[in-house]
Parts: structure tokens; sequence; C-alpha cells
């Protein structure tokens, strides 16, 4: 209905099309991103479809003059396919996306905020004649919505146009391959993956002999080692035994470099705390500590007790002599002021 009603023309520019047509500009697009997520048996087909729907969307924004000049600039210079070349396109198109990204977020907490102060204002007073301004920015915040939610999806396309180009080679080396071997292609892809794979986990395995640093011995394996011949009985808290290692377990300690790698590492690991340390280590710990408790208690009750005989020994007699000493000062003090001397000048005859 877009290309039948004519709602875009080649003689147009973006500022010649209307707000409420900006919209329609995006269709292709959808069309494209809905198409390439068909899944039937030959995907050939749809990749073709859904690249043809992106090749007319960008085409359309090309000729409305909504591309930026950069991007336009790198694919008519048809420079050569480098690394460099490609990583910069990207960072450019990534920065794009971003200022979009953002420029959208900010119109719709200024639409946000913008309500809730109407609405606050509906409640305490009426509306006047002087607001009617609201409505022409609400149409400019609109055009500038759309504009960025185009851009946006302009970034968004040339990347699935890459990828899509790229599935498309991919499938048709695939098929053409099958087509000249048969299964053979196939069992033969099978078969390298499984070897690649069995590769990875031996070069693993030989990177480390252990998961992770020896737990702490306990009895019952210290006399297995002992019995079968790891270690002597000489060795009772000395020994350190090396564990067994299950499956993939093996390469845990080593160089990982990938989360892969870490997460492989952690197949047959047990599900429950292993101990920190054994029972006659935690006893002999246990004692050390009642050991150290019990010489403190001891060195406060000896110098408690000793400081109360010291105490016991002085306190009567200290005790006297600061009661005689207290009855002379108040015998002097007495003697000095005898009884009503400080009356004498408020009677009448003195």
């Amino acid at each position: 209905m877009v290309s039948k009603l004519g709602l875009f023309s080649p003689n147009e520019t973006k500022e010649d099309v209307s707000t409420a047509n900006l919209k329609y500009l995006l269709v292709p697009y959808y069309l494209a991103e809905m198409t390439e997520k068909i899944a039937q048996e030959d995907r050939i087909p749809v990749l073709k479809t859904s690249q043809d729907h992106l090749k007319e969307f960008i085409a359309l924004c090309e000729v409305l003059e909504l591309i930026p000049e950069d991007e336009l600039e790198l694919s008519r210079q048809k420079q050569p396919d480098t690394m460099t070349n490609r990583r910069a396109q990207k960072v450019a198109r990534f920065k794009r996306q971003k200022a979009a990204e953002t420029k959208l977020q900010e119109i719709r907490e200024r639409k946000e905020r913008r309500g809730r102060s109407l609405r606050a204002a509906a409640l305490s007073a009426p509306i006047e004649a002087g607001e009617e301004d609201d409505l022409e920015n609400d149409g400019e915040e609109e055009r500038e919505a759309w504009l960025a939610t185009i851009s946006l999806a302009l970034c968004k396309a040339f990347d699935l146009l890459d990828m899509l180009k790229k599935e498309e080679e991919m499938l048709q080396a695939v098929k053409e391959r099958k087509a000249k071997d048969g299964n053979a292609f196939a069992r033969e892809m099978l078969d390298e993956r499984t070897k690649k794979a069995e590769t990875w986990h031996h070069n693993a395995a030989n990177r480390v002999a252990y998961s992770k640093p020896a737990d702490p011995i306990t009895c019952a394996t210290f006399a297995q080692d002992v019995i079968e011949g790891r270690a002597s009985v000489s060795q009772a808290h000395e020994h350190k035994h090396q564990p067994l290692i299950f499956g993939p377990a093996s390469i845990v300690g080593g160089g990982l470099t990938s989360e892969r790698e870490r997460m492989t590492a952690q197949v047959f690991q047990p599900s429950y705390r292993m101990p920190t340390m054994s029972i006659e280590e935690a006893g002999l710990r246990e004692m050390k500590m009642m050991e150290k408790w019990q010489e403190r208690t001891a060195e406060l009750m000896k110098e408690s007790t000793s400081a109360w005989h010291k105490d016991g020994s002085s306190s009567a007699q200290e005790d006297e002599d600061a009661e005689e000493e207290k009855a002379r000062a108040w015998d002097d003090w007495k003697d000095d002021n005898p009884r009503g001397a400080g009356n004498k000048k408020l009677t009448p005859c003195g």
C-alpha cells in the first residue's frame, strides 16, 4: 500500500516528508527483519528476500538524504575489504547507534515529565489559552523521535545486510560442496569437529595435572596413602594428599582463556563444600586455644590474689590514720571558729 499510494517521491527530501508519513519508511526494514526469522529447510531464498527488503529500505533513505555522508563515502569508495576498513566502519555505526538511542531516551523522558506536569496542572487549575504551544512542541518531538528511530534502523540494517551476505555465501558454498561430494562432506565436517574437540581436551589435560591445591590430609586418606605406598607413617602431618581428578576438571588451575573453558572445568565437581582441615588438626587447634585461655586465666587470678593480700594488710592501718587526721582537722577548725562567731555583726549589740 505504501508503494501504491506513492507516499515517497524520488524528488523529495526528508524535509518534504510529513511527520505522519515518516513511520512508513520503516516498513521495508521490518519486513526484512521478519522475513529473516522464517524457518525453512532451504534458507537461501529467505536470505535473498530479506536482503532485497533491506536494499529497498537503504535506497529509499538514500534518496531522502537520511544516510550520513561518511557512510555514503565508505560505500562509494569501494576500498578493499580489510580489517582496518571494517573496524572503522563498525565504530562509526556504533557511535551513530548510541547517539540515536540516547536521543530517543531523552525524548521519552521529556514526554514523561511533561505528561506528569500537565496532569498536575490540570488538577490544580484549568488550561489557559497560552499553553497551546505544547502541541507544536509535541509535533517537533515526534518528528525528532521518528528521525532518530530511522537512523537507528539504518545502523542495524547495514549490519544485518552484511551478516545475511556472509550467511548466504556460507550456505551456497556448503550446497555446492554437498552437490559435488554428497554425504561424505557432512561426515568429513563431523569427524573434523570431533577431532578438534578431542585435541582441545587432551591439550588442556596436559597443561595442568591437578584441578586445585591439595586438600588438607584426613585420617582416611592418609591411611589409604600409607597402604598404597604413597606415604610413610612418619609423615603423619606433613604428607599432602593429591585428590583424584575426574573428567574435564583436570584443566582447572591452568591457563583458562575463556568462559567456555571455565564452565567445562566445573563439570563433575562435588556439589558440597570440601573440608578445609582434618579432625585431628581441628582438635589440635582447639587444644592450643584452651591452653592459652587457661594460662591467661591463671595469670589473672594470680594478679588479683596478690593485689587483694596487699590491700588487706595495709587497709586497716590506713583507715585508722585517716580517721585520726579527720578528727584532728575538725577539732582545729572548731577552735578557730567558736560557736556563733559568724553572727556577732548581725546582733544589735555586736
